[in-house]
């Protein structure tokens, strides 16, 4: 649950530049998606915007996508899922708004969509809130001809009705 130390651990990756802390999430996130991670093709992060990649100077997803990867021996896909959209922070808004706020936000890049195709993939994000994120993530994954999208967090909010 994104409580407590969980949420701690979080705040501190995401906003504390403590990217050394990914490894060690990893290790806790393999214990809970082992399985899946196993059935697994590939990884690939939930991605930032170009100017909150810029601005943040890491993706918080990525650090964690890359230590799973490591730990897992699967392939680490960065790049492959682009977020085109730029989005508002998804903080504070309710679960209606966060659907609208991500939707048509990613796509898989033209390029890269062999990566994708007949394949069972991770998503890594680090919260769970709504699930408006990621599943705006997964229908790109799924357009793009992907068979199976599986989304790994290292943390689950508690989400209260607005």
């Amino acid at each position: 649950m994104h409580d407590g130390a969980a949420r701690d651990l979080v705040h501190r990756l995401k906003y504390g530049d403590r990217t050394d802390l990914a490894p060690m999430m990893a290790h806790w996130m393999i214990r809970a998606g082992g399985q899946e991670l196993l059935r697994a093709d590939a990884i690939l992060p939930v991605p930032l915007h170009r100017w909150r990649l810029f601005s943040r100077q890491y993706n918080q997803s990525a650090e964690l996508g890359r230590a799973l990867a490591g730990l897992s021996d699967k392939p680490f896909l960065p790049g492959v899922l682009t977020r085109v959209k730029r989005t508002q922070k998804q903080v504070g808004l309710t679960e209606k708004a966060r659907a609208d706020n991500v939707r048509g936000a990613f796509k898989v890049a033209e390029n890269r969509r062999d990566q994708v195709f007949g394949r069972h993939l991770v998503l890594v994000d680090d919260v769970y809130t709504t699930g408006a994120t990621v599943s705006a993530a997964t229908r790109a994954l799924k357009r793009a001809g992907a068979v199976e999208v599986t989304v790994l967090t290292f943390a689950m909010a508690l989400v209260t009705p607005i």
